[in-house]
């Protein structure tokens, strides 16, 4: 099923379409695409934005090593290096500060027809972008690939089976989302 899926274009992008629309959606229900939400997480004063995204974490970790062990779905990770994290933490930090909105709270906002959303959230992404896409020759040659560490996964690693590293990490996450919940955060 899922190497049919793979090898049909129009397929593919329609399951990206309704995922997409289905994540907005539960986004925008639970309140992250409010401004108020967003402010509140920055301030931390509300946790609603850590609680769903830490929520996603622990159902995506779970999902997708799922569907690995049984053979559906192989990881190929990205190289990384401490240079792109730095800078694309700085920049992701900067912008969520300033607007406010990250891309997915961004798109729950203007989906929901928040106008400081789609000026300041979805503007900013793409003046961000194409401020980003002209700085990046400079910035491969001077930083990105400071502290390169390669495409390695915290269980290869530890030389670890990949369960050994996800069990431990998302019964960690349901007790800080239980903790929060009890603590009344």
């Amino acid at each position: 099923m899922l190497e049919t899926l793979r090898k049909n274009r129009r397929a593919r992008l329609t399951q990206g379409f309704l995922a997409g629309l289905v994540f907005g959606v539960l986004l925008e229900k639970g309140g992250v695409g409010n401004y108020d939400v967003i402010l509140g997480q920055l301030l931390l004063t509300d946790y609603t934005v850590l609680k769903i995204m830490l929520s996603a974490v622990v159902t995506g970790m779970l999902g997708v090593h799922a569907m690995k062990s049984l053979g559906w779905v192989s990881l190929h990770p990205k190289p990384g290096s401490f240079g792109t994290s730095i800078v694309g933490g700085l920049i992701f930090g900067v912008a969520f500060a300033v607007g406010g909105f990250c891309p997915g709270t961004a798109a729950a906002a203007v989906g929901s027809g928040h106008l400081d959303a789609l000026f300041g959230g979805l503007a900013g992404m793409i003046v961000g972008s194409a401020l980003f896409a002209a700085a990046y020759p400079e910035l491969k040659k001077s930083i990105l690939d400071t502290g390169h560490f390669g495409r390695v996964r915290l269980p290869e690693l530890l030389k670890v089976n990949d369960w050994v590293v996800v069990l431990p990490v998302a019964i960690a996450i349901v007790g800080l989302l239980w903790w929060l919940e009890t603590a009344g955060l």
